[in-house]
């Protein structure tokens, strides 16, 4: 993987913002990386003194006797509810607002730190009752909401791990997570209101549950979100209102080990087999507090409002968890940026005076082409004076994207902080701090401090910057992967392969270093996963998907370079009977979307279907996707096809769209 990387076009730190930031100069970043490489675990260890409060203080700092199965402050106790929650009413600010709530409809409610610690203990209690205890799984299926912040805190206070899946996910990938993790109860709503229409939860559970392989769920608690009529199965279902109106409002946290599994988070993997993301409990919440007090530079009378779903790892770092132990006052919404029209973020943004926004490049991108079509929906409509930072989570930004971001919505005077991470590291890796770094538009820039990054060749040798290659990290980090749920070998193979030794956390990115900067610009996957707006797909989740269907023998899923989605999925079918053509063939493509978005949740809908009457292979059987990738993307093959066993089917392909 070769390449080289334009000078680019950088754009200088404010001087007004880095006068007041955390992290207010290059030489400041340059110290905190010198003091992390002097003394790596002395670093973290003093940030995990200064930024928790802990029951019992941690002893050891870095154990790496089991690599790459590390451990980080393993000796120490604490509680993550406790931290986002208890110490801030014991600090006096038991009045401040920790969020502020709009629902799709437009209703707002604000919640202070005190009315939440009272609602987290109330469902605690009732969880305690329901027979939960430390150690135990379980799984949330809810709306985004206050209800869903609760329910995490909860499990949190008593040391349960939960497992948050999204409410787009379908019954199927519902079940197989639920079976996966084991869950003992779940809790979810009778429906959720997304975008002005009800939408089913309650019922997709049932149907999960009714598809075997859940027998570890002994309760199902439901939040009565639309008052929509749902069966409750007596004995296993209860009303959760019900249930905490009698519950005490008081509820001891339960003191854990910092190894203690906080969450798991189910991400796909090329397999098709879901991998259920294991975090820790100290770690992991030392990297998000740090972060969100560094990379957002966040202030006590600051707004802050991460769009991302709790579904997705985004919510959990910087809405449930950073945001709350910082102390801070976040917006939590419900709806999509598009509903009742596409003005709905910066009317937002001007109702709440927030001060921070970070959304993902998909939603911008939309924004923009509304923007552009409707002058009624346009930023400048609206009184955005209230920002004073930016950002952008789950895929790299487009430049242009990046400018029309910087000048509609920041008004040329925020920073954009462009933060490179995922599931798997629990918080940011590489990304500007806004009083430190010069921009570069579609650059996360320099890795945070502390974060080993580097850019190597297939041997794990660093290549020279101005040439691309995958991705690593070289250190052990806190908020990193302790282990794949279940499957530590499989872990292992992912993550750290033999190929790089067994040594260097693999990032499954490609990338590269600016030659003069040694700014990093993420390049795309490397392996058999698709960054769909954001969302990682397994390309073999979706095959094993279409393959389900009675009339498919065999498909291959690839992905294709998308103005709106940053990537879309475009599958190639064969049938088990003769390919379709004209409206039959839009007809059973439909179809076959439909089906797709039943066995996995509508994320995962093809955006193209390409009939053929077999597929690109080798002679020893093998489907050849990167010449797939060509086709899907509109361009000529002009690689090598000798060891096709069927060359003409490229044509036919390229003839199906």
């Amino acid at each position: 993987m070769t390449g080289t990387n334009p000078t680019p076009a950088l754009y200088p730190v404010p001087d007004a913002f880095a006068s007041k930031a955390r992290v207010g100069s290059r030489a400041a970043y340059d110290q905190l990386v010198a003091a992390a490489e002097a003394d790596y675990a002395g670093y973290w260890a003093q940030h995990a003194r200064e930024l928790l409060a802990w029951n019992k203080p941690f002893t050891k700092t870095l154990d790496e006797s089991q690599a790459p199965f590390f451990k980080w402050f393993e000796d120490g106790e604490l509680n993550a509810s406790y931290n986002c929650l208890d110490r801030h009413v014991e600090a006096g600010l038991g009045d401040k607002v920790a969020i502020i709530f709009e629902s799709d409809d437009g209703i707002v409610s604000k919640v202070t730190y005190k009315e939440l610690l009272s609602r987290v203990s109330r469902l605690a209690n009732v969880l305690k009752a329901q027979g939960v205890k430390k150690g135990d799984r379980v799984v949330l299926y809810l709306p985004m909401s206050v209800d869903g912040v609760v329910a995490m805190q909860a499990c949190a206070r008593i040391g349960a791990t939960h497992s948050v899946v999204f409410g787009g996910f379908s019954a199927q990938s519902l079940r197989d997570r639920i079976e996966d993790a084991g869950a003992v109860l779940v809790i979810t709503a009778d429906e959720q209101k997304r975008g002005g229409k009800n939408l089913p939860l309650k019922a997709i559970v049932d149907e999960a549950i009714s598809l075997g392989g859940c027998d570890s769920v002994k309760q199902m608690l439901v939040v009565r979100r639309t008052g929509g009529s749902v069966p409750m199965v007596a004995g296993r279902d209860a009303w959760l209102d019900e249930l905490t109106a009698s519950a005490s409002d008081v509820c001891a946290p339960e003191w854990v080990s910092a190894e203690h599994p906080l969450f798991l988070l189910y991400t796909s993997g090329s397999t098709g087999k879901p991998k259920g993301v294991q975090h820790s409990t100290g770690g992991y919440l030392v990297h998000a507090t740090l972060t969100t007090q560094w990379t957002f530079d966040l202030r006590p009378d600051d707004v802050f409002w991460c769009t991302a779903d709790i579904g997705w790892v985004t919510g959990h770092t910087y809405v449930a968890y950073g945001p709350l132990s910082c102390g801070g006052t976040q917006v939590v919404f419900e709806g999509v940026p598009t509903y009742p029209d596409s003005a709905r973020f910066w009317r937002m943004i001007q109702a709440h005076k927030v001060s921070i926004f970070y959304t993902a490049p998909t939603a911008i991108r939309a924004l923009i082409k509304a923007a552009e079509s409707n002058a009624e929906v346009h930023p400048k409509q609206f009184d955005l004076s209230s920002l004073r930072l930016l950002g952008t989570v789950g895929e790299p930004i487009n430049p242009a994207a990046w400018e029309w971001y910087h000048r509609e919505i920041g008004a040329g005077k925020c920073p954009i902080v462009d933060t490179f991470w995922q599931t798997e590291t629990g918080g940011h890796m590489i990304t500007p701090l806004p009083g430190a770094h010069a921009l570069t538009p579609g650059s996360c820039t320099l890795p945070f401090p502390g974060i080993d990054a580097a850019v190597v060749d297939e041997t794990g040798k660093e290549v020279p910057w101005g040439q691309g290659g995958v991705l690593v990290v070289r250190k052990p980090w806190p908020s990193m992967i302790r282990t794949i749920w279940g499957d530590p070998e499989r872990f292992k193979k992912s993550y750290y392969p033999a190929d790089f030794g067994g040594k260097y956390y693999l990032a499954g990115d490609g990338a590269i270093r600016d030659a003069e900067t040694g700014y990093f610009t993420i390049t795309g996957r490397i392996d058999d996963v698709l960054n769909v707006s954001g969302h990682r797909m397994g390309t073999m989740e979706i095959e094993s998907a279409l393959v389900s269907h009675p009339l498919v023998a065999e498909a291959a899923v690839v992905g294709r370079p998308d103005d709106l989605t940053g990537e879309a999925i475009c599958a190639f079918v064969v049938l088990k009977r003769p390919r379709p053509t004209g409206d039959e063939a839009k007809k059973l493509a439909a179809e076959l979307r439909n089906h797709v978005g039943h066995e996995i949740g509508p994320i995962a809908k093809p955006k193209d279907i390409r009939f053929g009457d077999n597929l690109p292979k080798t002679r020893s059987g093998k489907i050849m996707r990167r010449l797939l990738r060509v086709i899907a993307k509109g361009d000529a093959v002009t690689q090598d096809t000798s060891t096709l066993e069927n060359p003409a089917i490229l044509d036919q392909l390229a003839q199906s769209n």
